[in-house]
């Protein structure tokens, strides 16, 4: 008897000071996909701390392009595989793993630290078939003006608030050969950003938000197709054939300082540093009508964290993504990639996201991404199309309007016969 209980003692030691793996046991292996290339260095980064303290646990991170991501995924789920741990869109795009069963429903008793998120965060984690919540927010994104304050230094001009001091700082720039805007059209989603910038301090922001949500109005709303046809006014300030110039080349003229002004989101931020160390940048808001007005910025989740409904390793899977809920996951994300993190009580250090957390004190959904991003065809498919053909001269903001509204009334019954 001494001797057995001698031997359980030795055994519990050596549980206790040596992983699994020294006593015989495989780790648990888990893969974790993702469309962040880009970021890829980070997560290993963050995944080797889990690892550290979790030596029964090895995670993969495996990014795929960004396009070609949600069809990869797609496939993989359908066939019953997949990855552990997946890198999941928000709103409309977790919808489409979630109601079929291809993610693990999460609560507050499996992963509390969800309980301290913001409900406008968890949002874009939850499902509106059945309400649940499906994955842990990663990020929020703000779209913003970027500017080069060299150039405007250059040419003595000031941070513009009003929409008319917006086109006359783009006038003096272009009179001086300076391109005002780097942005182009050729790919539409960079429209639909263009356009989350400009028309919400026109349309009314979370008013019309919430009155088009709640099918008390549509987007042939003179109000919203008047803050489009701002953008038509953008048009002489982007770059020479601006309808065939496409994302990286829009990037490169900013971050080359060959444009003084760039129309995206606060994910740029650590990119543009990562490219040119040497480029001195500022944000602002998209301009007001008048200067007495606060300019509103449309900000939404990011994405999510989810586990596969059929991974094996369900309770390692766990592990991790309450990992990824904490203060400490969120810090190091925040820190590392330039990023506004989801978590709760992360401290900005960086200058210019800075400037957005600020600005995000008057923030509106980003208004098809939040409101209608959940069936087919999407909100934003259809207004990227749209806006194109405005863009290029072939619509008008009206017809942008009757066009979104129409294919959107094939499955939002508020817009069906109006």
């Amino acid at each position: 008897m001494r001797r057995l209980c001698t031997a359980m003692i030795a055994v519990a030691l050596l549980a206790t000071f040596f992983p699994a793996s020294v006593l015989g046991q495989e780790p648990a292996k888990l893969s974790f996909w993702s469309w962040r290339t880009e970021d890829k260095w980070v997560y290993d980064r963050m995944i080797r701390l889990f690892q550290q303290r979790n030596p029964g646990i090895k995670i993969e991170f495996i990014p795929f392009r960004a396009p070609e991501y949600a069809t990869i995924l797609s496939t993989g789920l359908t066939a019953g595989r997949g990855p552990d741990i997946i890198h999941l869109r928000a709103y409309g795009g977790l919808e489409t793993f979630a109601a079929p069963g291809f993610i693990a429903p999460l609560d507050f008793e499996q992963v509390p630290e969800l309980k301290r998120f913001p409900l406008q965060t968890i949002a874009g984690a939850r499902s509106r078939k059945d309400g649940r919540i499906y994955g842990v927010p990663f990020a929020t994104q703000t779209l913003v003006i970027f500017y080069n304050k060299k150039i405007f230094a250059q040419h003595n001009l000031t941070v513009p608030k009003t929409w008319e001091q917006f086109i006359t700082v783009m006038r003096t720039l272009k009179d001086k050969g300076v391109v005002p805007l780097a942005n182009g059209g050729k790919e539409g989603w960079t429209l639909e950003v263009l356009s989350g910038v400009i028309a919400p301090n026109f349309y009314g922001g979370t008013t019309f938000f919430e009155a088009v949500t709640r099918g008390q109005t549509t987007f042939r709303e003179s109000a919203y197709t008047g803050a489009l046809a701002k953008m038509l006014e953008l048009r002489p300030y982007m770059p020479t054939g601006f309808m065939g110039v496409d994302y990286a080349t829009m990037q490169q003229m900013f971050i080359n300082e060959q444009a003084a002004m760039f129309i995206g989101g606060s994910w740029e931020i650590g990119f543009f540093k990562a490219q040119n160390k040497n480029l001195d940048f500022g944000v602002f808001p998209g301009p007001t009508e008048r200067a007495d007005q606060i300019p509103w910025v449309s900000s939404y989740a990011d994405g999510n964290y989810g586990i596969n409904a059929k991974t094996a390793n369900m309770e390692a899977a766990l592990k991790f993504i309450r990992f990824t809920a904490t203060l400490e996951f969120g810090q190091m994300f925040t820190d590392l990639l330039a990023q506004m993190s989801a978590v709760p009580g992360v401290v900005v250090k960086n200058p210019q996201l800075q400037q957005v957390q600020a600005m995000n004190r008057k923030a509106t959904p980003y208004i098809m991404l939040v409101g209608f991003r959940w069936q087919a065809p999407t909100g934003s498919t259809l207004l990227q199309s749209a806006l194109q053909g405005m863009m290029a001269g072939t619509l008008t903001p009206a017809q942008v309007g009757e066009e979104v509204t129409r294919g959107l009334s094939s499955w939002v019954d508020a817009f069906r016969g109006r």
